[in-house]
């Protein structure tokens, strides 16, 4: 057993829920009460699901590479490494693009996704 996959995909199931249930509450349920047409409201919404799939499927993914044998876990602990990292990204930038105090804060999201990817890189190595 990988135990930095395991820490990783732990990591990445709890960054799920939050995203899921947190997420919901003070993302979600605003921008669907929001001024906004309902195209674009009803597409983030669906965006706003894919991304609680794609985090519950990365952290499956991370979870099964834990417990196969392969060294290091190939290619596909990699990508998942890039995965986090770019999701991490992501935010800082929009983080510090933003023109408030405290961005960094503002959006904590990139916080609770580096470590996954940092976890998992190590794992992979």
């Amino acid at each position: 057993m990988n135990a930095w996959f395991l820490a990783a995909g732990t990591t990445a199931a709890v960054v799920a829920a939050i995203h899921a249930i947190a997420g919901g509450r003070e993302v979600v349920r605003p921008l669907l009460a929001a001024d906004l047409a309902d195209e674009p409201r009803r597409v983030l919404h669906a965006v706003w699901h894919m991304v609680t799939a794609d985090l519950i499927l990365a952290a499956a993914a991370l979870m099964w590479l834990a417990w196969d044998n392969r060294p290091g876990g190939g290619t596909i602990a990699w990508l998942l490494v890039a995965h986090f990292v770019a999701y991490s990204g992501v935010f800082l930038v929009v983080s510090l693009a933003a023109s408030w105090s405290k961005p960094l804060v503002r959006l904590p999201q990139w916080m609770l996704l580096l470590p996954v990817a940092v976890l998992a890189g190590i794992g992979a190595a």
